[in-house]
């Protein structure tokens, strides 16, 4: 009997990992235009892009689906700790250095991981642990904080982190029970109600390029949300927490071929560990220690 991943765990792996570098694309063209446009006028572009894009795809239908949604609620609330999460974060980054930042915030996997066994009542196996501490070392290699006080932009990564961790497990309990396509919808027709005031009263005028340049940032993020979306309804979020780290990976890299970022030799034993926490948990999953059973 050959022994392998569950196909769909796997898939859920894939999407997971895909969402992961397209978000990270999208953050990198957002940190190029934040600098001529207010982030709020930038998140209300995009969800007009996403929400245009789930109403062009499903038709009236996804409207009636979505205001008879058994899931409206969570994912309105959902929506609110989103937003609140981002804004924690972009506020954040305004006082601390990008090391501190982004250590800080990915406390969130190990958050997300805990609090799955008693929302999700999922099943958190030994290797899922040794994955999710092995990418955690990962990123304090790779980002080399030091000298982090108690502050208030550091309670704000943390905060950010925090929600970030609820804002996931609520994905995959929506995702069990209403579709990708209306949950996007709703998620970002709320943040299109919540962002169009501050964007009409700042509203700063795009040109024709740089309309072309928000237009691609919204359709890269839907596309991002529609993998996030689908990977979530494949594979337990404790499966999937460790991969949040590979974002950091993408985010180097674009950091050196966009800005010239030259990374230390300490992001490259990073990256080694955080590619050791995938393989840690495939084999962890492929050995039969997952929750989910093996296929022969």
């Amino acid at each position: 009997m050959r022994i392998k991943l569950d196909p769909v765990a796997l898939s859920g792996i894939l999407l997971t990992g895909l969402s992961y570098a397209l978000f990270s694309v999208h953050d990198a063209a957002i940190k190029w235009i934040v600098v001529s446009y207010p982030v709020l006028q930038i998140l209300f572009i995009r969800s007009v892009i996403i929400v245009l894009g789930c109403l062009a795809l499903g038709g009236r239908d996804i409207v009636a689906n979505a205001v008879r949604s058994p899931a409206r609620v969570p994912l309105l609330s959902r929506s609110f700790l989103l937003l609140a999460a981002w804004l924690s974060f972009y506020t954040a980054a305004r006082s601390l250095p990008l090391a501190e930042l982004t250590t800080l915030y990915y406390a969130a996997p190990i958050g997300v991981t805990l609090l799955s066994v008693p929302v999700l009542k999922e099943v958190v196996t030994p290797p899922r642990w040794i994955a999710l501490g092995l990418g955690f070392i990962g990123v304090l290699i790779a980002c080399n904080p030091t000298g982090i006080g108690l502050s208030w932009p550091v309670y704000l990564a943390l905060q950010a982190a925090a929600l970030w961790a609820v804002c996931i497990v609520l994905l995959r309990k929506t995702a069990l029970q209403e579709t990708t396509q209306v949950s996007m919808l709703i998620t970002n027709t709320v943040f299109i109600i919540l962002t169009g005031g501050f964007a009409y009263q700042y509203w700063v005028a795009p040109t024709g390029t740089e309309w072309l340049f928000l237009i691609s940032t919204g359709v890269l993020a839907g596309l991002a949300q529609f993998t996030l979306f689908e990977g979530m309804r494949r594979a337990d979020v404790s499966l999937l927490a460790p991969f949040e780290y590979s974002s950091l990976i993408w985010s180097f890299m674009l950091g050196y071929l966009i800005w010239g970022d030259i990374p230390r030799a300490g992001v490259f034993v990073g990256a080694a560990l955080i590619f050791s926490a995938g393989f840690v948990v495939l084999f962890g999953e492929a050995s039969g220690n997952g929750k989910r059973r093996l296929t022969p």
